[in-house]
Protein backbone atom coordinates (compact mmCIF):
# COMPACT_ATOMS: atom_id res chain seq x y z
CA UNK A 1 0.00 0.00 0.00
CA UNK A 2 1.35 3.55 -0.77
CA UNK A 3 0.67 6.70 1.10
CA UNK A 4 -0.97 7.78 -2.15
CA UNK A 5 -3.81 5.58 -1.33
CA UNK A 6 -4.51 7.08 2.19
CA UNK A 7 -6.64 9.93 2.89
CA UNK A 8 -5.09 11.57 6.00
CA UNK A 9 -8.30 12.55 7.86
CA UNK A 10 -8.59 9.09 8.08
CA UNK A 11 -6.29 8.11 10.20
CA UNK A 12 -6.85 11.16 12.32
CA UNK A 13 -10.28 9.70 12.60
CA UNK A 14 -9.19 6.15 13.58
CA UNK A 15 -7.06 7.98 16.07
CA UNK A 16 -9.51 9.79 17.68
CA UNK A 17 -11.56 6.86 17.60
CA UNK A 18 -9.15 4.71 19.96
CA UNK A 19 -9.53 7.85 22.51
CA UNK A 20 -13.22 8.01 22.53
CA UNK A 21 -14.43 4.85 21.42
CA UNK A 22 -17.53 6.37 20.35
CA UNK A 23 -18.82 7.41 16.95
CA UNK A 24 -20.64 10.13 18.31
CA UNK A 25 -18.02 12.08 20.23
CA UNK A 26 -15.60 11.52 17.60
CA UNK A 27 -18.00 13.34 15.00
CA UNK A 28 -18.57 16.60 17.86
CA UNK A 29 -14.59 17.09 18.42
CA UNK A 30 -13.79 16.90 14.97
CA UNK A 31 -17.23 18.66 13.54
CA UNK A 32 -18.47 16.14 11.62
CA UNK A 33 -21.68 14.62 11.58
CA UNK A 34 -22.18 10.97 12.85
CA UNK A 35 -22.68 9.34 9.30
CA UNK A 36 -19.51 10.90 8.05
CA UNK A 37 -17.25 9.30 10.93
CA UNK A 38 -19.18 6.10 10.12
CA UNK A 39 -17.97 6.22 6.53
CA UNK A 40 -14.67 7.06 7.10
CA UNK A 41 -14.46 3.95 9.14
CA UNK A 42 -16.21 1.97 6.90
CA UNK A 43 -13.68 2.99 4.18
CA UNK A 44 -10.79 2.51 6.20
CA UNK A 45 -11.79 -1.18 7.10
CA UNK A 46 -12.04 -1.80 3.30
CA UNK A 47 -8.62 -0.05 3.19
CA UNK A 48 -6.90 -2.32 5.74
CA UNK A 49 -8.59 -5.39 5.61
CA UNK A 50 -9.65 -5.47 9.33
CA UNK A 51 -12.74 -4.46 11.33
CA UNK A 52 -10.59 -2.15 13.21
CA UNK A 53 -13.12 -1.61 15.88
CA UNK A 54 -15.91 -3.95 17.27
CA UNK A 55 -18.83 -2.51 18.99
CA UNK A 56 -19.86 -3.69 22.73
CA UNK A 57 -21.16 -2.11 25.10
CA UNK A 58 -18.21 -0.29 26.81
CA UNK A 59 -17.93 1.42 23.53
CA UNK A 60 -16.22 0.80 20.63
CA UNK A 61 -13.07 -1.68 21.68
CA UNK A 62 -10.26 -1.60 19.02
CA UNK A 63 -9.09 -5.41 17.08
CA UNK A 64 -5.69 -6.72 17.92
CA UNK A 65 -4.52 -5.09 14.63
CA UNK A 66 -6.15 -1.52 15.60
CA UNK A 67 -3.88 -1.87 19.26
CA UNK A 68 -0.72 -2.69 16.92
CA UNK A 69 -1.35 0.39 14.45
CA UNK A 70 -2.32 2.55 17.74
CA UNK A 71 1.21 4.04 18.86
CA UNK A 72 2.61 4.43 14.83
CA UNK A 73 -0.01 6.03 13.92
CA UNK A 74 -0.60 8.60 16.90
CA UNK A 75 3.62 9.33 16.63
CA UNK A 76 2.83 9.93 13.40
CA UNK A 77 0.10 12.14 13.31
CA UNK A 78 1.99 14.03 16.07
CA UNK A 79 5.10 14.50 14.13
CA UNK A 80 3.26 15.96 11.06
CA UNK A 81 1.05 18.43 14.25
CA UNK A 82 4.26 19.84 15.22
CA UNK A 83 5.75 19.79 12.05
CA UNK A 84 3.15 22.59 10.70
CA UNK A 85 2.68 24.25 13.86
CA UNK A 86 6.02 24.55 15.42
CA UNK A 87 7.23 28.09 16.49
CA UNK A 88 10.57 29.61 16.15
CA UNK A 89 11.09 29.72 19.69
CA UNK A 90 10.20 29.97 23.41
CA UNK A 91 11.89 32.88 25.52
CA UNK A 92 11.04 31.41 29.05
CA UNK A 93 12.75 35.11 30.32
CA UNK A 94 9.90 36.99 28.77
CA UNK A 95 7.30 34.49 28.62
CA UNK A 96 3.76 35.04 30.69
CA UNK A 97 3.14 31.31 29.62
CA UNK A 98 0.71 29.13 31.70
CA UNK A 99 1.99 25.33 32.09
CA UNK A 100 0.16 22.41 33.57
CA UNK A 101 1.41 19.28 35.08
CA UNK A 102 -0.30 16.38 36.22
CA UNK A 103 1.41 14.49 39.06
CA UNK A 104 -0.07 12.96 42.41
CA UNK A 105 0.52 14.20 45.71
CA UNK A 106 3.99 12.29 46.05
CA UNK A 107 4.99 14.07 42.58
CA UNK A 108 4.39 17.14 44.55
CA UNK A 109 6.20 17.03 47.34
CA UNK A 110 9.06 15.65 45.47
CA UNK A 111 9.24 17.52 42.04
CA UNK A 112 7.90 20.93 42.99
CA UNK A 113 9.68 22.17 45.92
CA UNK A 114 13.00 22.77 43.58
CA UNK A 115 10.88 23.40 40.15
CA UNK A 116 9.09 26.50 42.33
CA UNK A 117 12.59 27.43 43.61
CA UNK A 118 13.92 27.30 39.85
CA UNK A 119 11.19 28.84 37.70
CA UNK A 120 11.38 32.72 39.30
CA UNK A 121 15.47 32.52 38.43
CA UNK A 122 15.02 31.61 34.75
CA UNK A 123 11.15 32.48 33.66
CA UNK A 124 10.04 35.00 36.40
CA UNK A 125 6.39 35.30 34.31
CA UNK A 126 5.87 31.38 34.02
CA UNK A 127 3.66 29.94 35.99
CA UNK A 128 2.53 26.26 37.20
CA UNK A 129 -0.88 24.60 38.04
CA UNK A 130 -0.87 20.48 38.93
CA UNK A 131 -3.98 18.33 38.60
CA UNK A 132 -4.44 15.03 39.87
CA UNK A 133 -3.61 12.17 37.33
CA UNK A 134 -6.51 10.38 38.61
CA UNK A 135 -9.19 13.35 38.66
CA UNK A 136 -9.14 13.56 35.35
CA UNK A 137 -9.40 11.87 31.39
CA UNK A 138 -5.64 12.28 31.61
CA UNK A 139 -4.74 11.20 27.52
CA UNK A 140 -7.79 13.54 26.17
CA UNK A 141 -6.72 16.51 28.47
CA UNK A 142 -2.68 15.85 27.16
CA UNK A 143 -4.06 15.37 23.63
CA UNK A 144 -5.95 18.54 23.74
CA UNK A 145 -3.28 20.74 25.30
CA UNK A 146 -4.73 21.27 28.36
CA UNK A 147 -2.00 19.46 30.50
CA UNK A 148 1.33 20.12 29.29
CA UNK A 149 3.21 16.94 30.83
CA UNK A 150 2.52 14.48 33.32
CA UNK A 151 4.76 12.55 35.49
CA UNK A 152 4.49 9.22 37.84
CA UNK A 153 4.01 5.60 37.47
CA UNK A 154 1.33 5.96 34.34
CA UNK A 155 0.65 2.63 32.35
CA UNK A 156 -2.29 4.38 30.28
CA UNK A 157 -0.23 6.44 28.78
CA UNK A 158 0.72 4.42 25.66
CA UNK A 159 0.17 5.03 21.98
CA UNK A 160 0.78 8.47 21.28
CA UNK A 161 2.75 9.58 23.95
CA UNK A 162 6.47 10.04 24.29
CA UNK A 163 8.33 9.57 27.86
CA UNK A 164 11.31 9.86 29.31
CA UNK A 165 12.62 8.15 32.41
CA UNK A 166 13.43 10.20 35.11
CA UNK A 167 14.36 7.65 37.51
CA UNK A 168 13.23 4.43 39.43
CA UNK A 169 13.20 3.74 43.20
CA UNK A 170 11.81 0.85 45.39
CA UNK A 171 9.22 0.95 47.83
CA UNK A 172 10.48 1.11 51.47
CA UNK A 173 8.06 0.20 54.91
CA UNK A 174 8.15 3.10 56.95
CA UNK A 175 6.89 3.53 60.84
CA UNK A 176 7.14 6.53 63.70
CA UNK A 177 10.91 6.48 65.36
CA UNK A 178 10.29 3.98 68.56
CA UNK A 179 7.76 1.66 67.03
CA UNK A 180 8.32 -1.70 68.14
CA UNK A 181 10.20 -2.69 64.23
CA UNK A 182 12.11 0.41 65.17
CA UNK A 183 15.97 -0.74 65.26
CA UNK A 184 15.31 -4.86 64.15
CA UNK A 185 15.80 -6.39 61.01
CA UNK A 186 12.27 -6.83 59.77
CA UNK A 187 11.15 -10.33 58.49
CA UNK A 188 8.04 -10.66 56.75
CA UNK A 189 6.73 -12.56 59.18
CA UNK A 190 6.64 -9.22 61.53
CA UNK A 191 5.66 -6.85 58.60
CA UNK A 192 2.24 -9.13 58.29
CA UNK A 193 1.64 -8.96 61.79
CA UNK A 194 2.07 -4.88 62.17
CA UNK A 195 -0.83 -2.88 61.61
CA UNK A 196 -1.10 -1.04 58.41
CA UNK A 197 -2.45 1.78 56.94
CA UNK A 198 -2.39 1.38 52.82
CA UNK A 199 -2.87 3.77 50.70
CA UNK A 200 -5.17 3.22 47.56
CA UNK A 201 -3.68 5.30 44.46
CA UNK A 202 -5.70 4.61 41.91
CA UNK A 203 -4.90 4.66 38.21
CA UNK A 204 -1.16 5.54 39.24
CA UNK A 205 0.34 1.83 39.09
CA UNK A 206 0.66 1.73 42.75
CA UNK A 207 -2.39 -0.49 43.07
CA UNK A 208 0.34 -3.52 41.83
CA UNK A 209 2.25 -3.37 45.18
CA UNK A 210 -1.04 -4.13 46.62
CA UNK A 211 -1.92 -7.10 45.57
CA UNK A 212 0.98 -8.20 45.56
CA UNK A 213 1.44 -7.58 49.10
CA UNK A 214 -2.22 -8.89 49.46
CA UNK A 215 -2.02 -12.32 47.46
CA UNK A 216 0.18 -14.17 49.91
CA UNK A 217 -1.32 -16.51 52.48
CA UNK A 218 -0.22 -13.55 55.26
CA UNK A 219 -2.79 -10.68 55.09
CA UNK A 220 -1.92 -7.41 55.98
CA UNK A 221 -3.80 -6.14 58.86
CA UNK A 222 -5.34 -3.17 57.27
CA UNK A 223 -6.35 -0.50 60.15
CA UNK A 224 -7.20 2.37 57.96
CA UNK A 225 -6.93 2.87 54.53
CA UNK A 226 -6.28 6.60 52.52
CA UNK A 227 -6.72 7.58 49.00
CA UNK A 228 -3.72 9.69 48.73
CA UNK A 229 0.18 9.34 50.57
CA UNK A 230 0.13 12.89 51.69
CA UNK A 231 -1.65 12.31 54.80
CA UNK A 232 0.56 9.23 55.61
CA UNK A 233 3.44 11.35 57.63
CA UNK A 234 0.77 12.62 59.97
CA UNK A 235 -0.92 9.24 60.81
CA UNK A 236 2.71 7.47 61.09
CA UNK A 237 4.11 9.80 63.62
CA UNK A 238 1.43 9.64 66.30
CA UNK A 239 -0.03 5.66 65.93
CA UNK A 240 1.58 2.58 65.81
CA UNK A 241 0.75 2.17 61.96
CA UNK A 242 3.32 0.86 59.05
CA UNK A 243 2.76 1.99 55.68
CA UNK A 244 5.02 0.83 52.54
CA UNK A 245 5.55 3.55 50.59
CA UNK A 246 8.27 5.18 47.79
CA UNK A 247 11.33 5.55 49.14
CA UNK A 248 12.17 9.19 47.59
CA UNK A 249 8.56 10.34 49.58
CA UNK A 250 10.15 8.61 52.72
CA UNK A 251 13.23 10.88 52.38
CA UNK A 252 10.91 13.47 51.85
CA UNK A 253 8.71 12.73 55.57
CA UNK A 254 11.07 11.30 57.18
CA UNK A 255 13.07 14.13 59.31
CA UNK A 256 10.13 16.55 59.92
CA UNK A 257 7.61 13.62 61.13
CA UNK A 258 10.14 11.85 62.92
CA UNK A 259 9.83 8.82 61.33
CA UNK A 260 12.21 5.72 60.20
CA UNK A 261 11.48 3.55 56.81
CA UNK A 262 13.85 0.32 56.23
CA UNK A 263 14.56 -1.96 53.18
CA UNK A 264 10.91 -3.49 52.45
CA UNK A 265 11.13 -7.21 53.88
CA UNK A 266 8.79 -8.40 50.63
CA UNK A 267 10.09 -8.53 47.32
CA UNK A 268 8.22 -5.67 45.57
CA UNK A 269 9.20 -4.28 41.62
CA UNK A 270 11.01 -1.10 41.41
CA UNK A 271 8.92 2.17 40.03
CA UNK A 272 9.92 3.34 36.86
CA UNK A 273 9.10 7.32 37.23
CA UNK A 274 8.65 8.52 33.68
CA UNK A 275 8.17 11.85 32.54
CA UNK A 276 5.47 12.12 29.93
CA UNK A 277 3.97 13.94 26.83
CA UNK A 278 1.80 14.29 23.75
CA UNK A 279 3.35 13.40 20.78
CA UNK A 280 1.46 16.62 18.81
CA UNK A 281 3.57 18.68 21.32
CA UNK A 282 6.76 16.54 20.86
CA UNK A 283 8.53 19.51 18.91
CA UNK A 284 6.51 22.32 20.61
CA UNK A 285 9.77 24.55 22.22
CA UNK A 286 7.62 25.78 25.10
CA UNK A 287 6.79 22.41 26.12
CA UNK A 288 10.43 21.22 25.15
CA UNK A 289 11.83 23.85 27.63
CA UNK A 290 9.73 22.60 30.52
CA UNK A 291 10.91 18.86 30.04
CA UNK A 292 14.04 19.68 29.41
CA UNK A 293 14.62 21.96 32.90
CA UNK A 294 12.16 18.91 34.82
CA UNK A 295 14.77 16.82 33.20
CA UNK A 296 17.70 18.58 34.22
CA UNK A 297 16.54 18.97 38.06
CA UNK A 298 15.18 15.69 38.61
CA UNK A 299 16.86 12.68 36.79
CA UNK A 300 19.23 10.22 37.77
CA UNK A 301 22.13 10.57 34.96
Amino acid sequence: MELKDIDLNLLVIFNQLLVERNVSKVAENLGLGQPAVSNALARLRKLLGDELFIRTSSGMQPTPFADQLAESIGYALGMIHGAINVKNSFDPANSKRRFSIGMTDIGEVHFLPRLMEKIPQVAPSVSISTVRNTSINLKDAMEAGHVDLAIGLLPQLKAGYFQQRLFTQHYVCMFRAGHPLDNKKILPADFYAADHVAIISAGTGHGMVDDILDKNLAQRKVKLTVPHFVAVSHILQSTNLVATVPERLAEHMAKPFGLKYVPHPVKLPEIAINLFWHAKYHKDPANQWLRGLLFEMHADK
